[in-house]
């Protein structure tokens, strides 16, 4: 074990950048948890952005203020694990570590023309591209977007062939600055070649990497014409992986621990074995289940991706389904709407009807994800009728989160030739006690909280902290995961197939609108 006993997670999350420090027991140092917001830029309809350096901001902000809080020193803290959003695209200057356009975010679905050249010009089309990478060809991902930076950005294709520019996914991008010697502005000073790399989990998510060799796919990367100069080195999820460079307020600290944000949430609740599943709720809502060492293909729609690699041993897979909307749409309820002046009160509003009133909302803003995958389809609220009040909208917006997770959960059962009798969820969702009563009604299962809901933290931490000492085995972060609360199915059969019917008739109405 190691002398510290103490973990600082960063989580870079969507919506918001957040630094935990975690002790021994896995529990959060009282008062150590900060968080930072940072904006949301919609430059077109389809178009969702981020700025690079106001998410360093905050992240470098976030760690300050968690050490500060917690009373510990940096000299306590063992090791750091990131976590963060993925597939969201950054492109900078090596030299000067400024990004040439801001982070295209996983949402984002201006890439539409070059994954339709793509599917056209790759021999194989969209088989060979799943193949290769486990992925579809989708907006999702992260190499359209890198083509995009490359083809728009004016100068970005010749300083990137003459191997100037970078790219990284949230994981790379937080590294190099961590590692970079610290100046007045926060970035390079000129000495010192920061780490450029790259968790193999997030590298899974590019449409960039071979499954099966856990390295960049020259074919892949010529059918897309990215240099692969702009690479990251692709590193496992948990091992010595880099050092805060000198002048961070960490500087000597290791990098032990990098995970996709749900790839963390899984090793958070400690599903490590074939067959275990989660269900994170956040911005959108992810659930994946583990193969073990088995790349699974599926036949259903899902993805197949890596779920963690410890340094020197075998990668775990996944089956992933990805929802693109759902805790985004009650903050659409808030913003866009009005109807709620805070996401809490969602639950209340919701409450304020015995049911949804007939009324469906699809939230396909950017078109849906698993299992469907149909970039042409579009938000829609159907079946209203004077009747209906702000209530049922809001009911049926949250009812929408577990109508798309079931559809998920039907394709994992297809794929995998089982049922589930349980799934563990977190995120920050989970409190909300008539959704998780509706999800446990409309999928027929068990739904179980578990005592720790910050587990995508967690799972950065648990990752560090084994390669640091801090934490022996998988077997010991079992014995650390506790239940909180368990939602067992009250609702008939006949009522659940008819709620089903409908809501599927719903999604067939979005269909072909973009």
């Amino acid at each position: 074990m190691s002398a510290n006993s103490y973990v600082l997670a960063l989580d870079q999350g969507t919506t918001s950048s957040r630094a935990i420090i975690f002790d021994r027991d896995s529990v959060p140092v009282r008062g150590s948890t900060t968080q930072l917001e940072h904006s949301q830029i919609f430059p077109h309809p389809g178009w969702v952005e981020h700025d690079p350096l106001e998410i360093w901001r905050n992240v470098r902000s976030a760690m300050t203020e968690a050490l500060m809080r917690s009373d510990l020193t940096p000299s306590e803290i063992s090791a750091i694990g990131i976590t963060n959003q993925r597939e969201t695209t950054v492109v900078w200057d090596r030299a000067t570590g400024e990004p040439v356009y801001n982070a295209i975010v996983w949402q984002d679905v201006r890439t539409g023309e070059i994954c339709d050249r793509l599917a056209e010009t790759i021999s194989g089309g969209e088989d060979r591209v799943r193949e290769i990478t486990g992925l579809p060809i989708s907006t999702y991902f992260s190499g359209p977007k890198v083509r995009w930076i490359l083809d728009n950005v004016p100068g970005a294709r010749e300083r990137a062939e003459a191997g100037e520019l970078a790219f990284g996914t949230i994981d790379s991008w937080l590294v190099f600055r961590l590692t970079s010697t610290s100046s007045r502005s926060g970035g390079p000073a000129g000495s010192g070649d920061p780490d450029h790399i790259c968790d193999v989990t997030n590298a899974s998510r590019t449409m960039l990497m071979d499954l099966e060799t856990l390295e960049w796919s020259e074919e892949m990367c010529s059918a897309l014409g990215i240099p692969s100069s702009m690479l990251p080195r692709i590193v496992p999820s948990s091992g010595e992986l880099a050092t805060v460079a000198p002048g961070r307020i960490f500087a000597g600290t290791p990098v032990c621990g990098i995970l996709g944000d749900q790839q963390a949430a899984m090793f958070g609740q400690t599903c490590f074995d074939a067959g275990e599943a989660k269900n994170t709720y956040g911005t959108g809502n992810f659930l994946l289940l583990s193969t073990g060492t088995e790349r699974q293909r599926s036949s259903h729609g899902l993805i197949t991706t890596v779920a963690y690699q410890r340094d020197g041993e075998d990668p775990r897979y996944a089956l992933e389904g990805s929802i693109a909307v759902t805790g985004s749409l009650v903050q659409w309820l808030r913003d866009n709407l009005g109807i709620i002046s805070t996401s809490a009160e969602v639950e209340k509003l919701a409450e304020s009807v015995e049911d949804n009133g007939d009324c469906y909302l699809v939230p396909a803003f950017s078109g849906l994800l698993a299992p469907r995958w149909r970039p042409d389809a579009r938000g829609a609220l159907v079946g209203l009728t004077r009747f209906n009040s702000a209530g049922h909208i809001a009911r049926a917006a949250l009812e929408a989160t577990a109508y798309q997770t079931r559809e998920v959960v039907e394709a994992m059962v297809a794929d995998a030739g089982h049922a589930a009798t349980e799934m563990r969820v977190d995120g920050g969702m989970v409190f909300n006690e008539l959704l998780m009563q509706f999800q446990a009604d409309i999928c027929d299962l068990e739904v179980v909280r578990p005592q720790i809901t910050e587990t995508t933290a967690l799972g950065a931490a648990y990752a560090a902290g084994l390669a640091a000492g801090v934490w022996n085995s998988t077997d010991e972060l079992r014995g650390l995961w506790r239940e909180d609360k368990r939602w067992a199915p009250q609702m008939d059969d006949e009522n659940r197939t008819r709620l089903w019917d409908r809501w599927n008739k719903a999604v067939e109405r979005t269909f072909d609108w973009a």
